[in-house]
């Protein structure tokens, strides 16, 4: 189960953040916060983290409920000091159900 939701996160990163030009994927804005657009993948992209969260062992469903706080105040715009810090938040969420999954 931890593989699938890794997967799927993989692609909702790689079409939500990397875009192909090949390939054209519709990048439907559901509302405006804070002066940022909240898309569809930002919608998918929570809601498969946060399926991810109740899977993890405790030690780690805490790391990853912090990542998931930090992602959700980069992409409302609250923490802009990095620039493109929710897609590297992603990544670090990617890489700790690897670690899980692993283990």
């Amino acid at each position: 189960m931890l593989g699938t939701i890794i997967i799927v996160l993989i692609v909702l990163w790689f079409f939500g953040y990397m875009p192909i030009s090949g390939i054209s994927i519709p990048d439907l804005v559901l509302f405006s916060l804070n002066g940022h657009d909240i898309t569809l993948w930002n919608i998918l992209i929570l809601l498969a983290v946060g399926w991810a969260i109740n899977l993890l062992p405790q030690p780690l469903q805490a790391i990853a409920s912090v990542l998931l706080l930090l992602w959700v105040l980069a992409t409302l715009g609250v923490l802009t000091f990095i620039a493109g810090l929710p897609s590297i938040i992603v990544i670090l969420i990617i890489v700790l159900l690897a670690v899980s999954l692993f283990r």
